[in-house]
């Protein structure tokens, strides 16, 4: 399998799942309260903001050529309204690192995490916000536009809606078992521990008052009202206008996560109202964007009564997601019948143990691509979930996505045979 000239094959991190000492942001002062819903605290990460290099390094060496990555809003905005100087030319020598080895650098300005002083004052639920994430993109865009080709404003904007469903059947499954609740936690694309947050939620209101000023903070990764749906949107909006308005040739996209929901005889009202609101509902808004960022991990089952559990004997992720690497084309496919811009594949990978079975998800989905590509679909890359193994948010560093392994005590880095073989795609 081969993909033309140009094309994207490269590897995906966020900033406070690797860099390590993200102090100012709202992850970090959750991580640290006594009832927290984290298995343990991030910590040192992979400490990626000192061994950023190394770790490009390798990226590059293995033969990929683009590199996704997100700069942290808590280091540049630390506190409301003073801009770091020192922090913006630590992701300037990053772009430039990518520069120097061939690789392309995909930035992304807001991938879950969010300083704390942007949720004192209402979080993703305040109109404020759309104005501080707007000022916040053109800053970076001013300092570091001149550099980019690609910008991502908000990763899995509607990651909000998906968590307000699960969260409610969370909830129901909890009171009729609770040994069948944590199934649900593998229908979300991103780690959360609903059972642990459930036990915690008395206290937790408490310790957030506290540190929050409010005991339900809404931080990013809450469950979203429409309005706060909504608000997302239009800050991704707002911020593209201000990047827009400084470098024109910049493109500019937001990223969904999106599942394959596929219906079984009866569930078609089901999985067609399911991806109206994952992924139709939004179409207003990011119609006119340059592309848009496609992530996908797993599919989702409805039948008659709606959704399904995976399928009995089924392979499953340390996420408890079906190992299904199909559902990566199928997602193209769909999206292409709506959006007609350009795609690329932000996200897309395994939390295995067995890198063997990583390298056969990576096979299959890249098949699936190049089948897109053989009719014409526009997609312009594949970015793969992630370059290394990192903190998988509440679950933790259990969950190993990378393909690179690290140890946690020495950090040392340890390449799998996935990334040569990702690799050998771009070469």
């Amino acid at each position: 399998m081969s993909f033309p000239k140009g094309f994207f094959i490269g590897a995906s991190t966020a900033a406070h799942q690797v860099e390590g000492n993200n102090r100012n942001s709202d992850y970090w002062a959750q991580e640290l309260m006594p009832h927290t819903s984290f298995t343990e605290p991030s910590g040192q990460a992979c400490d990626h903001y000192n061994r950023y290099e190394e770790d490009i390094k390798l990226l590059a060496d293995a033969g990929l050529n683009a590199y996704r990555f997100s700069i942290e809003w808590a280091r540049i905005e630390p506190e409301e309204g003073r801009f770091d100087e020192r922090e913006i030319e630590h992701y300037r020598k990053v772009i430039a690192c990518c520069r120097a080895h061939g690789v392309e650098p995909i930035v992304t300005l807001m991938h879950f995490t969010s300083p704390v002083w942007l949720i004192r004052k209402g979080g993703w639920e305040a109109e404020s916000t759309i104005e501080y994430f707007r000022r916040y993109a053109a800053y970076v865009t001013e300092k570091l536009g001149s550099e980019l080709n690609f910008i991502c404003t908000i990763n899995e904007a509607n990651m909000g809606l998906q968590l307000a469903a699960i969260s409610k059947r969370f909830q129901l499954m909890a009171q009729q078992a609770a040994e069948r609740a944590k199934s649900a936690e593998g229908t979300v694309q991103v780690g959360m521990n609903f059972e642990k947050m459930m036990e915690n939620m008395k206290f937790a209101a408490a310790e957030n008052a506290q540190v929050f000023g409010t005991p339900q903070p809404q931080i990013f990764v809450s469950s979203r009202t429409p309005e706060g749906d909504t608000l997302v949107f239009r800050a991704h909006q707002t911020a593209k206008e201000a990047i827009k308005s400084i470098y024109p040739n910049i493109q500019v996209r937001i990223t969904l996560s999106m599942h394959d929901l596929q219906a079984l005889p009866g569930g078609e009202k089901f999985a067609e109202d399911a991806w109206n609101e994952e992924f139709r509902h939004y179409l207003p808004y990011i119609h006119d964007d340059d592309f848009l960022g496609v992530q996908n991990y797993t599919r989702t089952q409805y039948g008659p009564q709606g959704q399904l559990p995976c399928p009995e004997g089924a392979e499953l992720t340390q996420m408890d997601y079906e190992f299904y690497p199909e559902a990566l084309e199928h997602v193209i496919r769909k999206v292409h019948e709506d959006f007609k811009g350009s795609l690329i594949v932000t996200e897309n990978g395994i939390a295995v143990s067995d890198d063997s079975r990583r390298v056969e998800f990576i096979r299959r989905a890249l098949q699936g691509v190049g089948n897109c590509l053989n009719d014409g679909i526009p997609v312009k890359g594949y970015c793969h979930w992630s370059l290394m193994d990192n903190f998988e948010w509440q679950k933790g560093y259990s969950m190993t996505f990378g393909l690179i392994a690290v140890d946690r005590e020495t950090q040392k880095r340890m390449p799998k045979e996935s990334l040569a073989f990702l690799g050998s795609f771009a070469r």
